[in-house]
């Protein structure tokens, strides 16, 4: 699974714009996380991905992915 290789290749405006849409962002946060996870199995990405699967609808989440992806190019707690 590649889809975070794919979102960030994207341009940083097409990130954002994925994200802050609300239903898709969530959808394309969980993609983004579970595919972290199956790369890189860590406790960080595996904590991450549970806790944006399961709160991810408070779209708190996506928003500070948002801001994170504007402010240094990765979302928040991903390695």
């Amino acid at each position: 699974m590649n889809f975070d290789t794919w979102f960030h290749s994207q341009n940083k405006i097409v990130q954002i714009v994925l994200l802050i849409i609300p239903f898709v962002g969530w959808i394309v946060d969980l993609l983004v996380r579970w595919s972290a996870f199956i790369k890189k199995q860590t406790l960080v990405n595996l904590v991450m991905a549970l806790v944006i699967t399961i709160l991810g609808g408070f779209w708190i989440l996506t928003i500070l992915d948002a801001v994170m992806i504007w402010l240094n190019n990765k979302l928040f707690l991903e390695e």
